[in-house]
C-alpha cells in the first residue's frame, strides 16, 4: 500500500499515526476506567476485556489482512513476536508511570493480575506446542491448538470473574507509613477522579471508547504498514525490524494507555492492559486459520517460537514481583522485576540476531 511513497512521506505517516494512537490511547484508558466501574468489571478484568482488546486492534487488522492474503509469516510473527515487547512496556510504566517510591508490581498487586499472568503463560505454551503439529491437522478450517487457545482464554476470563468475588485473598495495606506520607494528596486525587467519573455518562464513555478504538485501529494499521515500508526502504532485516520498529509501533497503544492509567493511579488497569493483551493475542490464531484456510501455528519460524518462549519467561518474572510485592526499587524508579525483565530481553534479542536459520 505504501511501498510507492517516498521515504519522507512514509516517516510523516508514521509520526502522525503514532500521535493519533497516543492520544486515542489516553481516551481509551479513561473511558475503560469508567465503563469497568459502571459494568462492575473491576480494574483488572476491565483491562483484560475492554482495554486489552482495544489496544490490540492494530494486531487484529494485521492478522486479518495477513490471513486473507496468505502472508502466514506476518500473522504468526505479529502475534507471537509482539508479546515479549509488550511485556517490556511494563518497565517503561514502572520507570515513568508510577509517581510513588514503590515498584509498580507492589502498587498493582492483585490476585487477578497473578491469574492473568498465568493465563498468558498457558496460552503461549499451547501456541508453542501447536507449532510442532502437522499442518494438515484441522477441524472446520481451524487447528486444534488454535481452538484450545480460545477455550483456555474463555475459561481464564471465567476464573477471573470468580476471583473478584469468591477467592479469600486481598491486598495487604502498607503498614510502615510509606503510603501515609502523601495520604491527603492521594485522597484528594481520588475524590477528583470519582467526581469526574460521575459527571461522565455511560453513553458518552461508551461513545468515546468506540471512537478511540476506531482511531487506534486505523492509525495502528497505518503505523505497521508505513513502518514495514520504511524498513524495506532503509534495508533493515526482517528479524531486526520485528524486534525494533514494528514492535515499538504495535506497543504504542499499550504505552499510551498504560502511562495514562498509572498517572491516575489505576495501577491494576495498567498491568491488566499488558497481561490481558498478551493473553488475547494468541486467540487471533483462530482468525488467521479461518481467513487463510490453513493451520497457521505449524508454519511458525524458529524466531517466533524463541520470542514466544521469551514472553513466558518475562511474564513469569512479573508474576514473581506481584506475588512477593517488594516495595523498594532496585535502581532509580524501577523495581527489581523490571530490571530483570529489561536485562533478559536485551540479552535474548541480541541472541536472536545471531540465530541461524531464523
Amino acid at each position: 500500500m505504501f511501498q510507492s511513497l517516498p521515504l519522507l512521506a512514509l516517516i510523516g505517516i508514521f509520526i502522525v499515526a503514532a500521535i493519533a494512537v497516543w492520544l486515542s490511547g489516553i481516551q481509551l484508558s479513561n473511558s475503560t476506567d469508567i465503563l469497568s466501574d459502571r459494568f462492575g468489571l473491576g480494574q483488572a478484568l476491565g483491562g483484560m476485556i475492554l482495554l486489552a482488546v482495544a489496544t490490540n486492534l492494530p494486531e487484529i487488522a494485521i492478522t486479518a489482512t495477513a490471513g486473507v492474503t496468505h502472508n502466514i509469516d506476518i500473522a504468526t510473527g505479529n502475534i507471537l513476536g509482539g508479546i515479549a515487547i509488550q511485556t517490556v512496556v511494563l518497565v517503561l510504566l514502572d520507570a515513568f508511570g508510577a509517581r510513588k517510591k514503590d515498584a509498580l508490581s507492589y502498587l498493582a498487586s492483585s490476585i487477578e493480575l497473578v491469574l492473568e499472568g498465568v493465563l498468558v503463560i498457558a496460552v503461549l505454551v499451547v501456541a508453542i506446542m501447536g507449532t510442532q503439529l502437522p499442518q494438515g491437522i484441522a477441524f472446520l478450517r481451524m487447528s486444534p491448538s488454535a481452538l484450545l487457545i480460545v477455550v483456555i482464554w474463555v475459561f481464564g476470563l471465567w476464573l477471573l470473574s470468580r476471583a473478584r468475588k469468591d477467592l479469600p485473598w486481598q491486598v495487604k495495606k502498607d503498614q510502615d507509613g510509606g503510603d501515609t506520607q502523601d495520604a491527603s494528596a492521594q485522597n484528594t486525587k481520588k475524590q477528583q477522579k470519582e467526581k469526574s467519573k460521575k459527571q461522565t455518562s455511560t453513553g458518552r464513555a461508551l461513545l468515546t471508547f468506540i471512537i478511540a478504538s476506531v482511531i487506534t485501529l486505523v492509525a495502528g494499521a497505518a503505523l505497521e504498514f508505513s513502518g514495514d515500508a520504511i524498513s524495506k526502504d532503509i534495508g533493515l532485516s526482517g528479524v531486526l525490524f520485528g524486534a525494533t520498529i514494528l514492535a515499538a509501533a504495535t506497543s504504542l497503544p499499550e504505552v499510551s494507555t498504560g502511562l495514562q492509567s498509572t498517572w491516575i493511579s489505576d495501577y491494576e488497569l495498567a498491568f491488566s492492559d499488558i497481561f490481558g493483551g498478551n493473553a488475547f493475542l494468541p486467540v487471533l490464531f483462530i482468525l488467521a486459520d479461518l481467513l487463510s484456510g490453513q493451520a497457521v501455528l505449524p508454519q511458525a519460524q524458529k524466531s517466533d517460537i524463541y520470542l514466544a518462549s521469551l514472553g513466558c519467561l518475562l511474564t513469569g518474572i512479573y508474576i514473581y514481583g506481584l506475588i512477593f510485592r517488594r516495595p523498594k526499587q532496585l535502581f532509580h524508579r524501577v523495581g527489581i522485576d523490571s530490571v530483570l525483565v529489561l536485562g533478559v530481553y536485551i540479552v535474548t534479542i541480541i541472541g536472536l540476531l545471531f540465530m541461524p536459520g531464523k
